[in-house]
């Protein structure tokens, strides 16, 4: 399978067959982020905020999820589940969907704009996880501390921070150092572009790696 960051939230996920899924979309002026060109057979959206509802800026008439539910589509099997925007059960920002993938064998989970901080009953209703795309910016979301609880409790393989800091980013959150700090260096991966390939063989269950990806064009 393939993961393609698309800037803030939002990734382009590529099963090996080639159904495709795009999560978070977000309208370019909002975030101050030009959206790229991208098609997909399905599109998730975490909650109806502009920086990750833009189903419009997705081409190809994809399948729309923003809803609490179970699908299997082409072959991928799509699981949600509802979690609070906010640390006040979702009084202040509303509720925010976790999108649970499999492609490919591999356990994908998008947590959207989680606000809440993790507990046993909401990681063990996540269940297992491969990959692990989590927002560590604060303001809006959990900071880097509290990302951190989840990426202990759940003991994802791959880690791949998102909704921070870019270049151009306009948005009031934090930048990525902070959740970086948190980790060890030699658990660091620094990736050249914007998008790996990742097979079975990437997860050994002993260790936790955390992805980055070039933002510079972000």
């Amino acid at each position: 399978m393939k993961i393609k960051w698309l800037g803030h939230s939002s990734f382009l996920l590529e099963e090996s067959t080639g159904t495709s899924i795009v999560t978070d979309p977000y309208e370019g002026d909002y975030v101050g982020i030009p959206y790229p060109e991208v098609r997909a057979d399905i599109v998730t959206i975490s909650h109806g905020h502009n920086d990750h509802n833009a189903v419009r800026a997705v081409s190809g008439n994809p399948k729309v999820i923003d809803s609490v539910g179970f699908w299997e589509i082409d072959g991928v099997d799509i699981n949600t589940l509802e979690s609070n925007h906010d640390h006040h059960g979702g009084t202040r920002r509303g509720k925010n969907l976790i999108c649970k993938f499999r492609l490919d064998g591999v356990d994908v989970v998008h947590m959207g704009d989680i606000g809440e901080e993790i507990t046993p009953e909401l990681g063990e209703a996540i269940g297992p996880v491969n990959v692990l795309l989590i927002p560590v910016g604060d303001n809006y979301t959990i900071g880097a501390e509290q990302a951190k609880e989840y990426v202990d409790f759940l003991m994802p393989d791959i880690v791949i921070p998102m909704h921070y800091k870019t270049p151009s980013c306009q948005l009031d959150i934090d930048k990525l150092r902070p959740f970086l700090q948190l980790f060890d260096d030699e658990h660091i991966r620094y990736v050249e572009g914007d998008s790996i390939e990742l097979d079975r063989e990437d997860f050994d269950g002993e260790s936790t790696k955390v992805i980055v990806f070039d933002d510079d064009k972000f």
